[in-house]
């Protein structure tokens, strides 16, 4: 879903990071805020207030959607559900899970928080609206103070459309889930629902075009087009998982993976491995095949060229982390969500420090494209 990403700041225990994408939408806030709707809100201010009132907007806007996916992410953690973090793109905000809800109730509560939080907000916003205009406080103020009570419950009654994969949507899931006990039924009648809301947005963003509001249509249609697109790959993704559940490491390991020596220099390294082989990491292991460590690309990019043949793999190796390994008693499921959990397409099999073999993201496609094609027609 994300191209480039920025690490923000830790909230909780969470990462925070923004997508590229997000800088459009926050330079497009700010400027349609300052130019458009506070000057026709609140008359006669001096273009400076308008900007300063734009920027503010937008910034309680950004803080506002990340209260709201912490919302998500601190009830999932409390329910044992692992979160990679919370990322800012052009359509909002994404509490990012590592794994999908283990029943109808935790998917419910995870998805309820969200617009609770946002209609929390709101309250407390309109309330300080309320002491502000009794008071007598600045315009500037009250005006961006209003504007978030309105953005957050605005934001509060969109997400709870039913239309999956927003958090109405969800809820809905959650609904039919428990009512019907099939999780997937209740994927793919909610997923349904948000295809066709995305269908009727592209097409109101048509319209809107033709009647001459080029900006507010084209929103309109990416917004639908990506609702569209998630609500489809979210059923995709569960019969994925479906069809990889309890299904042993076995069928996709490789038995004798490339592994280095810890002796061999970085030259041989560079040229017999990496020019070779393609990956970007490589195990390290003795003669006994102990895993003893791991080397990536980008360490050895940190070495001048000139020093390679003299340098070798055991001085610049790394310990390697559980971010990219695995047990051999885990299953298919359980591989791929520490795959996306982790943003790797390759884990290492690892029993008692010996390394058995390497799961690799390509192997594990292949064998799902067979197994929906012949058990799914």
């Amino acid at each position: 879903m994300f191209g480039k990403k920025w690490k923000l700041f830790r909230l909780s225990g969470f990462e925070v990071s923004i997508d590229l994408s997000w800088v459009i939408l926050a330079v497009l806030i700010t400027w349609s805020l300052s130019v458009g709707y506070f000057p026709l809100q609140f008359k006669d201010l001096s273009s400076q207030s308008y900007w300063i009132m734009g920027v503010t907007g937008a910034l309680g806007l950004f803080a506002s959607i990340i209260l709201h996916e912490f919302a998500h992410s601190v009830v999932a953690r409390r329910m044992g559900l692992p979160m990679r973090g919370i990322t800012l793109f052009i359509f909002g905000g994404i509490a990012q899970m590592g794994d999908e809800p283990p029943n109808a109730k935790t998917e419910f509560w995870m998805a309820i928080a969200g617009p609770l939080a946002s209609i929390a907000l709101a309250i407390s916003f309109y309330g300080v609206y309320a002491a502000g205009m009794a008071g007598g406080w600045p315009i500037a103020f009250n005006g961006v103070i209003g504007y978030l009570a309105f953005i957050n419950i605005a934001l509060a009654i969109f997400n709870l459309i039913p239309a999956y994969p927003l958090d109405g949507g969800r809820i809905l899931r959650a609904i039919l889930w428990h009512y019907k006990k099939n999780l997937r039924w209740a994927t793919r009648v909610s997923a349904s629902i948000g295809a066709g809301f995305g269908v009727f947005l592209i097409l109101l963003g048509v319209i809107r075009v033709l009647y001459g509001n080029f900006i507010g249509g084209m929103w309109f249609f990416l917004i639908g087009m990506f609702l569209q697109g998630a609500a489809r790959a979210s059923y995709q993704q569960l019969v994925a998982r479906k069809a990889l559940e309890g299904e042993p490491l076995e069928r996709f390991m490789t038995h004798d993976p490339v592994t280095l020596s810890p002796a061999l220099p970085l030259d041989r390294l560079v040229d017999d491995y990496f020019y070779k082989y393609h990956f970007k990491m490589y195990p390290v292991v003795d003669p006994e095949g102990r895993l003893i460590g791991c080397i990536r690309l980008q360490d050895v990019r940190t070495i001048e060229k000139e020093k390679w043949a003299s340098t070798s793999v055991k001085s610049l190796m790394r310990p390697c982390s559980q971010e990219n390994t695995i047990e051999p008693q885990a299953d298919a499921v359980q591989a791929l969500a520490r795959m996306n959990q982790n943003d790797v397409s390759r884990l290492m099999v690892v029993d008692k420090g010996q390394l058995t073999g390497i799961i690799a993201l390509k192997d594990m496609l292949k064998f799902l494209s067979n197994k929906i094609e012949l058990e799914n027609p």
